[in-house]
């Protein structure tokens, strides 16, 4: 991720909700960062970690990781949810499908596209149902992205649950 990008939406957040704001605690010091805890949040998020994994980076405790967790997602849904976290309207449908047309495409909104993810902490027990093409554990993506880049469709599935030729 970008840094402007990433300090607009920390920005955004802390702007939103107390939790993220600087504050003395209940023994007169400073409270953790707002950059410590969005970026303990966006780690798990964009990791996949568990909470206690970001404790020696940030020196947060994984209950502070949870709680930033918690708000953060929060936060984001209510700072950028009415934008970016909404279904096509009306208008959006007319101007994705306009678009295709144009390219050749008719009645298409983006393009599809389905791509397997390596799974490396699959429990050995479920290996089997989840190995794909590779014979490794993994986990389908399936995606449905506008030339514009909003993604308007996602599914995360096992190797088999799409009937799509691409996914195989």
């Amino acid at each position: 991720m970008r840094r402007p990008l990433f300090y607009r939406i920390v920005d955004d957040v802390t702007a939103n909700d107390e939790y993220f704001q600087r504050r003395p605690d209940a023994t007169d010091r400073q409270s953790l960062s707002p950059l410590q805890k969005c970026t303990g949040a966006m780690r798990v998020l964009a990791y996949g970690t568990s909470v206690d994994a970001v404790d020696e980076y940030l020196r947060i405790s994984a209950t502070t990781t949870r709680d930033a967790l918690m708000n953060f997602v929060d936060g984001v849904i209510s700072c950028f949810g009415d934008e970016y976290l909404r279904k096509p309207n009306k208008d959006d449908l007319a101007r994705l499908l306009h678009a295709g047309d144009q390219r050749g495409f008719p009645g298409m909104i983006g393009s599809i596209e389905c791509m397997h993810w390596e799974w490396k902490n699959c429990p050995s027990a479920w290996a089997g149902q989840y190995a794909g093409r590779s014979g490794k554990p993994t986990i389908i993506l399936e995606v449905v992205a506008s030339y514009d880049l909003w993604i308007w469709h996602t599914f995360f599935g096992t190797p088999g649950s799409l009937n799509d030729i691409n996914c195989r």
